[in-house]
């Protein structure tokens, strides 16, 4: 394997990882923003305010991103796969 090949690869598995990781980070950060606009609004400052509507959307959207994040890395992995077929 060459290194332009190599690159490749890796380029591939970055923009594989940002597709998976995207939906939920950002469904995250929304949450975060408006909680922590909330609490800044209502002067409320409970810690488990923070977490707890944070973990509860990272869990769903896991499971409602799923089959999508299932067929991405099925693509990669059969890409990968063929691509290292044709090397031999």
């Amino acid at each position: 394997m060459e290194a332009s090949e190599a690159l490749e690869v890796a380029h591939a598995g970055v923009i594989v990882i940002l597709k998976l990781a995207s939906p939920v980070m950002l469904l995250a950060l929304v949450v975060g923003l408006s909680v922590s606009l909330f609490q800044a609004l209502t002067q409320v400052q409970e810690m488990t305010l923070s977490f707890v509507p944070k973990i509860l959307v990272i869990f769903t959207s896991l499971l409602v991103f799923l089959p999508f994040m299932l067929a991405t890395l099925s693509a990669y992995m059969q890409g990968l796969t063929d691509r290292i077929a044709g090397m031999g």
